[in-house]
């Protein structure tokens, strides 16, 4: 018997995983990205955001 059932369920494996990593991400990217909007709408600043006159 070949090994190509264990070869493919690796690569399938290693493939979902990658997707998996891929998504997670992009999805925990756009929450942060969310949770500053709502949070400089609410007046909160980040300190590296300096003011024109340098606060």
């Amino acid at each position: 018997m070949t090994h190509a059932f264990y070869v493919y369920a690796s690569y399938g494996f290693a493939a979902l995983v990658t997707v998996a990593v891929t998504f997670w991400t992009w999805a925990d990217g756009r929450a942060r990205r969310r949770e500053l909007a709502a949070l400089e709408a609410a007046g909160i600043r980040r300190r590296s955001a300096r003011t024109r006159d340098g606060e």
